[in-house]
């Protein structure tokens, strides 16, 4: 990929290596949004995209910035039914780990642990109240395990733990992610079977989630909030090329930014001033979605039982 340029999501990945074989795309339109699907087929496109063999769903809606109630719901709705497609075949009693990544303490690294407060944990009801629910309904717990700097614990061992003994059929993880748009902070949501790498968005890998460590279906939900801020000077000289038509400076431009940002700012991330709002909103977003997969027709009978 371009120097120095990092993203989580797939979809950018490919936007700047469009003709590297071995990944299978396709796009659907919908009211408001539209969802990107890409598998990565072959270990020399995983390579060259920095992104593990598997698929990759992302829904993106910039009408979101403006927080429209419709718009938002009709998200929960597409993201359930992407995530229906990525469960297929889990048993309807099936046991699901919900691992919400983050910090609580920071803002934009907090959607996580959010998320995990809001999805409907069934796992006491199940267990301990069999005939509270007219049809089985899968035993969801949630766990929002903090970071190795306040615990002193690996997420990893506190999540290995947890699995040893509950023995869930699935992972499903949420964090925060990072992009290489600005525009793209709070409209865009990623799913993948791959797993996650906590703290990877900001230079700060972790042992891997994943179904090659765990030895289950590991899957992964996350929305960009944060950019670096190179990505940004860059893509400012890009649009200032464009509107100029100096286009035979730009590359120029382009390594005189990249230095500027490196030597006065270092790897410095931002993220929007409202982005409390934003998180609060996704959050939901995620949640909603989230629930209505799990739940499908017990999702009403679900929501009147634990909430």
């Amino acid at each position: 990929m371009e120097k120095n340029i990092y993203t989580d999501l797939a979809l950018e990945a490919r936007e700047m290596n469009p003709a590297i074989d071995g990944v299978l795309e396709d796009e659907e339109k919908l009211d408001g949004l539209t969802v990107s699907r890409i598998e990565i087929k072959t270990n020399e496109a995983a390579e060259k995209l920095e992104k593990p063999m598997g698929h990759y769903v992302t829904l993106d809606a910039p009408g979101l910035v403006d927080r429209p109630l419709d718009l938002f719901a009709r998200v929960s709705e597409s993201l359930s039914k992407e995530l229906g497609r990525l469960f297929a075949g889990l048993k309807e009693d099936a046991t699901v780990l919900i691992v919400g990544l983050g910090n609580r303490g920071i803002t934009s690294d907090s959607l996580g642990p959010k998320v995990a407060e809001q999805v409907f944990v069934t796992r006491h009801v199940t267990e301990y109240m069999p005939g509270a629910l007219s049809s089985p309904a899968r035993s969801v717990c949630a766990v929002a395990p903090g970071v190795l700097g306040i615990t002193g614990i690996e997420t990893m061992e506190i999540i290995r733990g947890i699995t040893e003994h509950l023995k869930p059929d699935l992972i499903l993880a949420i964090d925060s992610l990072a992009s290489r748009r600005a525009a793209r902070i709070s409209t865009t949501i990623q799913l993948t079977d791959t797993g996650i790498n906590p703290g990877s968005g900001v230079g700060n890998t972790r042992k891997g989630l994943n179904a090659e460590s765990f030895g289950i279906p590991v899957f992964a939900v996350g929305v960009p909030l944060v950019v670096y801020a190179t990505t940004i000077s860059q893509d400012t000289i890009s649009l200032i090329a464009d509107e100029t038509g100096l286009h035979q400076d730009e590359e120029k431009l382009r390594a005189l930014a990249e230095k500027v940002s490196e030597e006065h700012l270092g790897a410095m991330v931002v993220t929007p001033k409202d982005v409390d709002q934003i998180v609060q909103d996704m959050s939901r977003v995620l949640a909603d979605g989230i629930n209505m997969a799990l739940f499908e027709q017990n999702y009403e009978e679900v929501r009147m039982l634990v909430t």
